[in-house]
């Protein structure tokens, strides 16, 4: 069982993968002012590749404050932020499933 005391080279290397995701979905404003990112094909796929990978940032930091105990401060801040991004891009993917229907 992995335990950040035994490598903390580890631990601090999934923290700071876990805290680069945070900031990663703010990159989707200075993306949208582009005219063709406004455009009705590529706004829904960006949206939705941007959706996808709030959810999998979610999902990789509660994996590693779980199951590989990095549980650091900057840690905890990242999990319950990638957890509430995660949520709003199930809802996002939702609406846009509800949608297209």
């Amino acid at each position: 069982m992995y335990t950040p005391e035994t490598n903390p080279t580890k631990a601090a290397l999934l923290t700071a993968v876990c805290t680069v995701m945070v900031f990663v979905p703010w990159t989707i404003f200075p993306l949208r002012t582009q005219p063709w990112a406004l455009e009705i094909p590529a706004a829904g796929i960006i949206i939705a590749c941007y959706a996808v990978f709030m959810i999998f940032s979610g999902i990789f930091t509660i994996i590693c404050y779980s199951k590989f105990h990095v549980q650091n401060i900057l840690m905890k801040i990242c999990v319950v932020i990638n957890l509430l991004y995660a949520i709003f891009g199930v809802a996002v993917l939702g609406m846009m499933a509800a949608t297209a229907a």
